[in-house]
């Protein structure tokens, strides 16, 4: 098969848990060590590694024949400047397909899972045998898309942030998150632990545990039918829905806007009123935040922007 230099390909990967381990201690035996001596399977690490780094070799190998390929680390994502025209090739778990599509803008995304025995991968609805065949579908635009809607922070000062799944608003520490929630005309001043605002791709991850967490509180009596909770909704929904975790009722705070949805006539604004260690991060990277302390105001908004997944 003749090579088409003009399709470019981007594929991203990510570190092994055992590459992240040899990493810490230095070597494979200090590593091995370290992880026999928690009563961890270190076979099952090597397995893994090995069985990743076959799926990268055989992917990068497949793609050499149809495109220029890149291959990019999840660690330089942010930073990487991509191309309107790139082909994103993900291979790994559902949370570096989600981390890439945060980062770009338009180009489409084909996600592959490097072992259907260990991840179920909502996200992952290819193995590394279909690679061939999806790109040059995609190539010819004859493979279908999702499309998944984005959550976007963005304060006062125009910093701001996207979100895959979700965005969390509070305190990085565990102290009480305290602010004024604003959505339409209704306001009041809350502390609580924070507030998670969901898309419909991440509606079945953070935000199925609190309403269910919720819902076993409040219903020691629940029916077993109901134990399973039905948190999702469609990836493309034009909303998002949000929910503040433990909200204290009390003479200056109040707990009548603790779930609901957002949308694009009825947004969100909240101000901080906490002095330091506010925070806002997305999709559960914490370490990728911005500072929300007082006197900051964010707006919480369906992002203009969407990712596109290949299915």
């Amino acid at each position: 098969m003749n090579r088409l230099t003009e399709n470019k390909i981007v594929l991203v990967i990510r570190k092994t848990r055992l590459d992240e381990i040899i990493v810490k201690f230095n070597t494979l035996e200090q590593a091995k060590f370290y992880i026999e001596h928690l009563g961890s399977d270190f076979q099952d690490y090597q397995e893994e590694d090995r069985i990743y780094k076959y799926a990268i070799f055989f992917v990068e190998n497949e793609l050499k024949k149809l495109g220029r390929v890149q291959v990019l680390d999840r660690l330089y994502v942010p930073s990487f400047i991509f191309g309107k025209e790139d082909t994103v090739v993900v291979v790994g778990q559902d949370g570096l397909v989600a981390n890439t599509l945060k980062y770009l803008n338009g180009q489409s995304v084909i996600a592959i899972n490097p072992e259907p025995s260990r991840w179920d991968g909502v996200l992952l609805p290819f193995k590394i045998e279909d690679i061939s065949k999806i790109i040059l579908e995609v190539f010819k635009k004859i493979r279908d898309c999702k499309e998944i809607t984005f959550a976007k922070a963005k304060l006062q000062d125009g910093q701001y942030l996207y979100g895959v799944n979700d965005l969390f608003v509070g305190s990085k520490s565990h102290t009480s998150a305290r602010y004024e929630i604003k959505i339409g005309k209704k306001k009041e001043f809350q502390s609580s632990s924070g507030i998670i605002v969901s898309t419909g791709l991440g509606s079945t991850g953070w935000l199925k545990s609190i309403i269910t967490g919720a819902v076993k509180i409040v219903g020691e009596g629940i029916k077993e039918k109901q134990d399973v909770i039905d948190t999702s909704f469609d990836w493309s929904s034009k909303y998002l829905q949000y929910s503040v975790r433990e909200p204290f009722p009390s003479n200056t705070t109040g707990t009548s806007l603790v779930f609901g949805t957002i949308s694009s006539n009825k947004k969100m604004i909240l101000t901080s009123m906490m002095g330091n260690n506010g925070v806002i991060f997305s999709d559960g990277i914490e370490s990728d935040f911005i500072e929300f302390n007082s006197g900051s105001s964010v707006e919480i908004s369906i992002a203009e922007k969407k990712g596109f997944l290949i299915i």
